[in-house]
């Protein structure tokens, strides 16, 4: 395993610009909320977490691409030990969403735009990063659908999630293909926040973190909470950051 960016790649190809314009206003909230605070109703994903092994990365993306096109889900897929909660990854998904429908977003992919949020990043290549590379490693596949707050697809406008009752049933096709994929895999749908956490808890490298982030030991001194705090608020702040 290496973190040679160039190795690494999304789950989705993006023809979209590999930065936000400097001169694009800031967003805003909707409904009276502070700028950077998530509002309105959008996706919480379902999460498969596990082992991955990928031995040619072309072959692999090709494979989630298609499990995507034909389920007409968003999937993407991450390096686990980047990612420090549930809340970090469902609200990068709910500030893509909520780019995508206010004609905001960086990528013309959902699944590009979820991986820079998640990665606090408005430029694509250094987003790449955290996605997934040959060889084995944790990984995590996010999987939702963008239609509007379908049943098993609970929507929150503040990144937090609730337990959904029915499973889309493209969402319920892409996950059945998606963890074949993965080793001894554990699926998690909306509302399971504890036993995911728990998981993370073996595999989150916090100084790749640290580093990935650049969350210096005064930063983290200088606030009351963890350093999954500063991550998530990380991706809160992207938004205003544009």
């Amino acid at each position: 395993m290496t973190d040679d960016r160039s190795n690494r790649a999304s789950v989705a190809d993006d023809d979209g610009p590999t930065a936000a314009d400097d001169d694009e206003p800031a967003a805003t909230a909707g409904n009276g909320g502070p700028p950077g605070t998530a509002t309105g109703d959008y996706p919480v994903p379902h999460l498969l977490a596990g082992g991955l092994a990928v031995e040619k990365l072309d072959s692999f993306l090709g494979t989630v691409r298609t499990i995507r096109e034909e389920t007409g889900t968003v999937v993407q897929v991450v390096d686990a030990r980047y990612v420090v909660s549930r809340t970090h990854l469902d609200r990068a998904v709910a500030r893509a969403e909520r780019a995508v429908d206010r004609d905001e977003a960086v990528a013309s992919d959902r699944a590009v735009e979820v991986l820079l949020y998640a990665a606090g990043r408005r430029q694509i290549d250094e987003a790449l990063e955290m996605g997934v590379e040959e060889g084995e490693t944790a990984a995590i596949a996010v999987v939702y659908s963008p239609d509007a707050a379908s049943p098993g697809t609970a929507r929150s406008g503040d990144g937090t999630t609730s337990q959904a009752d029915t499973t889309p049933h493209g969402v319920s096709q892409a996950i059945d293909r998606l963890a074949q994929r993965f080793d001894a895999v554990t699926i998690h749908p909306p509302g399971d926040r504890e036993e995911v956490e728990t998981w993370l808890a073996d595999v989150t490298d916090s100084e790749r973190v640290r580093s990935f982030h650049d969350v210096t030991e005064t930063e983290l001194e200088a606030t009351l909470g963890t350093l999954a705090d500063v991550v998530e608020e990380r991706v809160a702040l992207l938004d205003v950051e544009k």
